[in-house]
């Protein structure tokens, strides 16, 4: 089995910054490959949508509303993606969640989400 731990979430002023990590753990030695990692937030009465994806070769795409002040980058040897966030807006506050897509353990693909970090950026 494995899971996805988050860390990093917190409270922060407007403008200021924060670096969340997801390490994936458990049964980790069985992983054959993770396809792509990215972060999804989830605000109070909206979907959870996309923030940020970085695949196994390192190819990125972010939403709209963070571009050029959220950076997405992933450790393959030890199965971790990271995003650091500048320039918070109040609007950046959410529950931000971990997914690890396509995660190959022997002959199976599975999907992981972590159990989700709360960002609040007051203003």
């Amino acid at each position: 089995q494995v899971q996805l731990v988050e860390s990093g979430g917190g409270l922060v002023q407007a403008g200021g910054s924060l670096r969340l990590s997801c390490a994936a753990s458990g049964s980790i030695f069985s992983i054959i490959s993770i396809n792509a990692m990215g972060w999804y937030r989830q605000a109070p009465g909206k979907q959870r949508e996309l923030v940020a994806r970085i695949t196994r070769g390192g190819s990125t795409n972010y939403a709209d509303s963070v571009k050029g002040r959220f950076t997405i980058s992933r450790d393959n040897a030890k199965n971790t993606v990271y995003l650091q966030m500048n320039s918070l807006k109040p609007e950046d506050t959410a529950v931000y969640y971990c997914n690890a897509e396509k995660v190959v353990i022997n002959t199976r693909v599975y999907d992981y989400w972590g159990q989700g970090t709360q960002v609040t950026v007051s203003s």
